[in-house]
């Protein structure tokens, strides 16, 4: 099945590049929230491959209030359309973080990584150290498996119609 532009930007990514970081403790600070997200290079490599390197570019402007600004362009039908998005100062790392904050943010604007903002947090208990025992298991719908057999099944549906 070939796949459109949107589609390869919006198809999960594999299991092993989506990372969980500690969303909200409990007062006793024993069971935590966990949020998934993913690696600025990993957004790289998809528009890589999706778009190949000569199509796409970023650039970072930075606002009058200190934020920010990632733009990313993708070069659709020969021509650059733009989407951007902004962070401010992270707790580690701040250049780095947001750097890497708002470029990954305007990459959701083009469907990278967006459901993993649809994933459920799931509450874990955590050691003093902050660390749990085992990464969630994502579901099926959040994976290029799933991803891919519900478009297939779409299909399916459009064509027996």
């Amino acid at each position: 099945m070939e796949l459109t532009l949107s589609q390869k930007l919006e198809c999960p990514f594999p299991a092993a590049s989506v990372s969980w970081r500690i969303g909200r403790k409990n007062a006793e600070k024993t069971s935590a929230a966990l949020l998934a997200y993913i690696d600025a290079r990993d957004v790289m490599e998809r528009l890589d491959r999706a778009c190949g390197f000569e199509n796409w570019q970023c650039r970072y402007p930075l606002s009058e209030s200190g934020l920010l600004v990632c733009e990313i362009g993708l070069r659709i039908n020969n021509e650059w359309l733009w989407r951007s998005n902004g962070a401010g100062d992270t707790q580690v790392e701040a250049e780095k973080g947001k750097c890497s904050d708002a470029f990954k943010r305007a990459a959701v604007l083009w469907g990278i990584g967006r459901y993993l903002y649809g994933l459920p947090s799931p509450r874990v208990k955590i050691d003093q150290y902050g660390k749990w025992a085992e990464d969630p298991k994502l579901p099926d719908w959040a994976t290029p498996a799933g991803f891919m057999a519900a478009l297939k099944a779409d299909q399916e549906t459009r064509a027996s119609k």
